[in-house]
């Protein structure tokens, strides 16, 4: 039992305090899925934070081990729901770099297209549910009226709203639908009107910058240290992005520009995910482009009916929207992996949150946790 000494008058000692632990999660609204934060509050201030995962681990990895080449592909799609076609990238670019194969020219082009449009839908999930975690709710219907225009083009092509399971080992699953290019070209212009829409409405908003501007700062030295990716590192003046430093598919012959900030905090979080979606939309734009002026020929390569991987290891990268994920392919020359080891962005990106939280306020963890941008799935894999 802890004795506690009250006292009145000017005189009397003052009343013994103590931390207290506060879980937040694992179901709770502002943990965007289950994760828990357990945290060391010192008043209404956090002194010590501890991010802990593992309460929806699905065990793709192991799956991945008694799953063919092409059933692999629906399980690597999930892992983070709002990236499906840039998830699949990965699997299949490992498997045809031990296969020594070479996709289509037309299937490299129409992957980097949809994997930009896979982007674009990613980024405007969290530019309208990030202000609605801090009150405001009208930025997610402006952004959700233009992901539903882009998922009508990606549902044409791959008949998913999610998951589209459109990559296949040497190419795509089938050729573009006729008229589909313009289709996209349509939409693409039409985003790109109305994204300023977003801009003007929250970007400015006194109370939004109240809550964003000089919270939450990450330095690139604690980024250095957590191997933290993608939109979140550049926020802090982190100039890399495998599009332009390490190009695959499509991308050397792609004008890629890399947006960074400097500030580290929210805000800049933010304002760079605003930035990057319209250089995404530039991109797909200028992908579908190049598709109008290539030749008809094959979208994929023809494989044999039972897929087998020559023995070997590799390890490819892709730069999905989140973050950079990894795909450590081992193979025994079977029709299923030895192992593949997935590095997902969100991982590395939530561990960082034991050096952001501390010396913040309880109110302020909820405008942090937000603009980490991650999805739970891509955490537990």
């Amino acid at each position: 039992m802890t004795e506690r000494v009250v006292g009145i008058g000017a005189g009397a000692k003052e009343l013994a305090t103590e931390d207290m632990i506060l879980n937040i999660g694992p179901q709770h609204p502002s943990t965007h899925g289950v994760l828990r934060l357990r945290l060391t509050l010192d008043g209404e201030r956090i002194a010590t934070a501890e991010p802990i995962v593992g309460y929806m681990h699905r065990g793709a990895e192991k799956l991945f081990e008694v799953r063919d080449y092409r059933q692999i592909i629906m399980l690597a799609n999930r892992h983070d729901w709002l990236s499906g076609f840039a998830n699949e990238l990965g699997v299949v670019l490992a498997a045809e770099r031990l296969l020594g194969m070479e996709p289509p020219v037309r299937a490299v082009w129409a992957r980097t297209l949809l994997a930009e449009l896979n982007r674009v839908l990613n980024h405007l999930m969290f530019l309208g549910s990030y202000p609605l975690e801090l009150g405001a709710i009208t930025p997610l219907f402006y952004s959700f009226n233009e992901r539903e225009r882009i998922q009508a083009v990606m549902e044409e092509i791959s008949g998913g709203r999610m998951h589209y399971m459109f990559n296949r080992v040497g190419g795509l699953k089938e050729d573009l639908p006729l008229g589909w290019l313009d289709r996209v070209s349509e939409a693409v212009a039409e985003t790109r009107r109305r994204v300023p829409d977003i801009e003007n409405l929250i970007l400015n908003n006194e109370i939004f910058v109240a809550r964003t501007k000089g919270v939450g700062v990450l330095s690139q030295e604690q980024i250095m240290q957590y191997g933290v990716s993608g939109p979140i590192a550049r926020a802090s003046g982190v100039d890399f992005d495998l599009r332009r430093d390490d190009p695959y598919l499509a991308y050397p012959e792609l004008p890629v520009k890399v947006v960074t900030r400097s500030a580290g905090d929210c805000h800049s979080r933010f304002e760079l995910l605003l930035e990057q979606l319209k250089v995404s939309l530039d991109l797909a734009e200028a992908c579908a482009e190049r598709l109008r002026s290539l030749p008809q020929g094959p979208i994929n390569q023809r494989l044999p009916k039972v897929l087998k991987v020559p023995e070997g290891h590799t390890y490819a990268w892709t730069e999905n929207p989140l973050g950079i994920n990894g795909y450590y392919l081992v193979s025994k020359g079977d029709k299923t992996p030895w192992r593949l080891k997935l590095r997902s962005a969100s991982y590395n990106n939530i561990q960082v949150l034991r050096e952001m939280l501390p010396g913040h306020l309880v109110a302020d963890m909820v405008a942090i946790l937000g603009s980490m941008f991650f999805v739970v799935g891509d955490i537990d894999k």
